[in-house]
C-alpha cells in the first residue's frame, strides 16, 4: 500500500456546518484568525488544529484575500479552496469592498442552510463548510494539509474532483430529503479529492513528507512500512528495502522526515492503533499484534509514550475530539 492511500484510509474526517451563501454586491465576509480554544456544543474543547474550512464558488465571481499572500485572488464559478484553521481570509465582490460581516455572523443567520448578505447587486453563490478531524487523524493530515489550497476550475485536475464539486453544489441547492447527510458525505469526498489534486500539482512533492514519499528510495521504504506496519522492522531491513546502506538510509530518512526510521514506524503504528481502538471491536492483544507487538504490555507502554495516555485512558477520554461537531457559525 502506498503511504498516501494508507493515510486516506486511516484518517477520519467529518464535514459539518455546510451552508450556501447567497451574496449580492456589494458584499464582504471575513474569517478571522481564531487561535484560542473554544467550547463546542458537546462541551469538549477543540484545538485549532482540529479544523479546516472550505468554500466553493458555484455561481458568479468574487475576490479572495488570504493572510500571507500579498495580492487578492480572483475566483470564478467552479473554483474551490481549503484553509487550515488559524488562516485569516476575506471574500468579497471587489478588492475595494470593506468586509462588513464575519462568516460566524452570516452562518448564525442561515435559514435551512442558506445564508444571505449584500446590497442587492450582482449575485454570487458560495458553498461553505468545515471539517473536523479526530485525534488519530491530526498528525497524518498535517503531513498533507498546508495552510491554504486553491483549486481553480480551469486547472488540470481529476474528473472525480469536478464531479464531487458539482454534486455537492447541486445537493446544497435542492435541499431534498436526506440532503444534509448526502452533502456531508460529498464534502468528505471533496476533501480527499482536493488533497489528491493538490498533491498531484507538482511543487508540493518537493516538501517534507511528500518529498520523501516521491523519493524513489525513501518512497520504497515508506511504502513497505505502510504496507506491513506489523513487520518487525529494523533500520537494516528498511535500508535493504530502499536499496541503501544502513548509515546512508538513516541519514537521508532523518533529513527528509525529521525523525529516525524507527520513530516513524512507532508513530505510525500508534496512528493505526488509535483507529483500531476507536472501532471497539477488538481485544487489546489483537490491536497490539495488528500493529507489530507480541504483548499488550509492550504495546501499551509504546502507546503511552507516543500518545500520552495508555489505551484505556485514551478511550475513556472519548478520543479527545472524535465525533465533535460544530455549527454553520464556524465558517
Amino acid at each position: 500500500m502506498d503511504p498516501i492511500t494508507d493515510i486516506f484510509r486511516t484518517m477520519h474526517v467529518t464535514a459539518f456546518g455546510l451552508h450556501r451563501l447567497e451574496a449580492t454586491a456589494p458584499w464582504g465576509v471575513k474569517q478571522e484568525n481564531q487561535t484560542e480554544e473554544k467550547v463546542t456544543p458537546s462541551d469538549k474543547k477543540m484545538s485549532p488544529t482540529d479544523l479546516a474550512h472550505f468554500a466553493m464558488l458555484s455561481r458568479g465571481n468574487c475576490w479572495l484575500s488570504v493572510e500571507g499572500i500579498p495580492d487578492p485572488i480572483p475566483l470564478t464559478g467552479g473554483d474551490c479552496f481549503l484553509v487550515a484553521k488559524g488562516t485569516s481570509i476575506v471574500l468579497r465582490d471587489s478588492p475595494r469592498t470593506r468586509p462588513r460581516w464575519s462568516f460566524r455572523e452570516i452562518g448564525a443567520k442561515a435559514n435551512s442552510n442558506v445564508a444571505h448578505c449584500g446590497g442587492g447587486g450582482a449575485p454570487t453563490t458560495i458553498v461553505c463548510g468545515s471539517f473536523s478531524f479526530d485525534r488519530a487523524s491530526l498528525k497524518p493530515i498535517t503531513q498533507l494539509l498546508p495552510s491554504f489550497i486553491l483549486i481553480k476550475a480551469d486547472q488540470k485536475s481529476t474528473l472525480a474532483l469536478h464531479n464531487a464539486m458539482q454534486a455537492l453544489a447541486s445537493e446544497m441547492a435542492e435541499q431534498a430529503p436526506g440532503s444534509e447527510v448526502v452533502a456531508s458525505r460529498l464534502a468528505e469526498v471533496l476533501f480527499i479529492q482536493v488533497l489528491r489534486t493538490h498533491i498531484a500539482s507538482g511543487p508540493e512533492r518537493n516538501k517534507g513528507w511528500l518529498r520523501a514519499v516521491f523519493d524513489p528510495q525513501m518512497g520504497t521504504a515508506l511504502s513497505a512500512i505502510h504496507d506491513r506496519v506489523n513487520s518487525p522492522w529494523t533500520v537494516e531491513s528498511l535500508a535493504e528495502a530502499a536499496g541503501m546502506s544502513r548509515s546512508a538510509f538513516a541519514a537521508r530518512f532523518k533529513e527528509l522526515l525529521g525523525q529516525t526510521p524507527l520513530e516513524y514506524v512507532t508513530e505510525w503504528r500508534m496512528q493505526k492503533a488509535m483507529q483500531l481502538l476507536q472501532q471497539r471491536d477488538k481485544k487489546l492483544i489483537d490491536v497490539a499484534r495488528l500493529v507489530g507487538y507480541e504483548s499488550d504490555a509492550a504495546f501499551s507502554k509504546a502507546f503511552k509514550r507516543v500518545v500520552g495516555a495508555n489505551p484505556g485512558e485514551y478511550l475513556k477520554r472519548g478520543f479527545e475530539g472524535h465525533g465533535n461537531a460544530g455549527t454553520a457559525e464556524d465558517f
